[in-house]
């Protein structure tokens, strides 16, 4: 079996601790994703390991550089709080308990002009691997190892169907597809993990279902 460099290496990334530092920036980077970047203040829920070790591995400094797009590789991450301040981005940052959580794990809120947008929930699992568990409720994961499409639709027959068609007639491969609802016939959320980039054209494809309400690509690399 070959192994390459960064198996043994793993990513360039900017510590003190890749758990602690690497991952949270990317649990943020990837939740700015999800909401398009469109917000004005944002709250980080901190749980376990996060909460009681967090601040001094700067993993509020991290998360919060994630979210404002800051990549985990950028030196920029210790002066995200006077970024997010110049960019009039509110923040905050409190104890939460999660049951069943992992121990650095946390709960990202996102609000725009008073308003909840959204809610997700993310854990750094070691080495600057993350996992996203929740999105608004949704238990569905999104591993960061992966292109990612996030789509939230209306829970109607046919949706996964063309989701899968305009990927297969554009050449993307799936490597996962994992769907989530709460209830029968209301929103519903899908995540597809694949092996290669999509351009704007395939996700205005995506978007032209009548029951599909949102579509975005999730740079997770």
């Amino acid at each position: 079996m070959n192994t390459s460099i960064f198996q043994v290496a793993g990513p360039v990334m900017i510590g003190p601790s890749s758990s602690h530092t690497a991952g949270a920036a990317k649990i943020g980077r990837i939740a700015r994703q999800i909401v398009n970047g469109d917000f004005d203040k944002v709250t980080f829920g901190l749980y376990g390991s996060f909460d009681k070790t967090g601040k001094g591995h700067g993993t509020d400094k991290a998360l919060l550089a994630g979210v404002i797009g800051i990549r985990e590789d950028d030196e920029n991450i210790s002066k995200s709080f006077e970024l997010a301040k110049a960019a009039g981005i509110e923040f905050e940052f409190y104890s939460v308990e999660l049951d069943g959580a992992h121990e650095n794990s946390v709960v990202i809120t996102f609000y725009k002009d008073g308003n909840i947008k959204s809610r997700i929930q993310g854990a750094s699992i070691g080495g600057g691997n993350v996992r996203i568990v929740k999105i608004d409720g949704y238990e569905i994961g999104i591993s960061g190892e992966l292109p990612t499409i996030f789509v939230k639709q209306d829970d109607q027959k046919g949706v996964i169907s063309h989701v899968a068609t305009v990927l297969a007639d554009n050449g993307i491969n799936i490597a996962t597809m994992k769907v989530s609802r709460m209830q029968k016939k209301q929103d519903a959320i899908c995540v597809i993990e694949i092996d290669d980039s999509v351009s704007d054209d395939i996700l205005q494809r995506l978007k032209e279902h009548p029951y599909i309400q949102i579509v975005r690509f999730i740079a997770c690399a």
